[in-house]
């Protein structure tokens, strides 16, 4: 396949260059003006670097920046599939496991008139939230058996080849798989783990949350943006308000 598109450029480059042998050559039986021919040739060629300088780094940049924001829409939509299936459970759970989550609601309580601007805030905020976690070690035990019921669909999502175009998602992702595995592998000691193993399992909900919430803000902030219908929805049913409710009340 290689071969052929290679041998297709070449033909092409050859009757290219060919075409414009044989114009100057017309030029010159027509005028017989050869330093004529040679003032624009070498004019023609200045500009060159110009249009090479416009097509790549121009054109070439807006393309690519159309591209990538296909994908991201597309992509947009995996996103979302993931939080109806796993994402919006498992911020419901891990607002339980939370000490401070009233605080943390203060900055994540999406308002309809918020922008982009919101969004990024609230981004910035929950970077730097400390996320106290409390739990009881048998509350562990629904959470594993969630997480390992929805292992197939998580797999399912990394086969998309564009995936890896998104790495906080991506990142998400290998939170929650790591997660998964250390809460299944301890099997029937979960509930009975010692303080230093809670500590562990501390810091990876930690990491998990503190993903979960920014990618969930990202998705809603694109709705937002783009499917404005989809953003309603979003807010009425944001498990990071225990007061949202879908009904529209007014």
């Amino acid at each position: 396949m290689k071969k052929k598109r290679m041998s297709w450029t070449i033909k092409l480059s050859v009757i290219l260059l060919s075409a414009s042998a044989v114009t100057y050559f017309i030029h010159y039986l027509i005028f017989h003006d050869v330093h004529h021919i040679f003032i624009y040739m070498i004019g023609d060629f200045g500009f060159l670097f110009l249009d090479v300088l416009l097509v790549v780094l121009l054109i070439e940049r807006l393309l690519s920046q159309r591209e990538k924001r296909i994908m991201m829409k597309k992509l947009n939509m995996v996103i979302g599939a993931f939080f109806s299936e796993v994402g919006l459970s498992l911020l419901e759970v891990f607002f339980d496991f939370v000490e401070d989550a009233p605080q943390l609601e203060e900055k994540v309580d999406i308002q309809t008139g918020w922008s982009q601007k919101d969004f990024r805030q609230a981004i910035k905020e929950v970077r730097r939230f400390p996320f106290r976690i409390n739990y009881e070690r048998k509350d562990l035990i629904p959470l594993r058996d969630f997480l390992i019921s929805k292992r197939e669909f998580l797999l399912r999502l990394l086969e998309n080849p564009h995936l890896l175009e998104h790495e906080s998602f991506t990142d998400l992702l290998w939170a929650v798989f790591h997660l998964t595995e250390e809460l299944e592998f301890r099997g029937n000691k979960l509930a009975q783990i010692p303080d230093s193993d809670y500590k562990h399992l501390c810091g990876d909900l930690k990491r998990v949350y503190s993903h979960l919430i920014q990618q969930w803000l990202l998705y809603v902030a694109h709705l937002k943006e783009s499917y404005p219908f989809l953003f309603s929805l979003a807010q009425r049913i944001n498990p990071l308000n225990p007061k949202a409710s879908v009904i529209v009340t007014s």
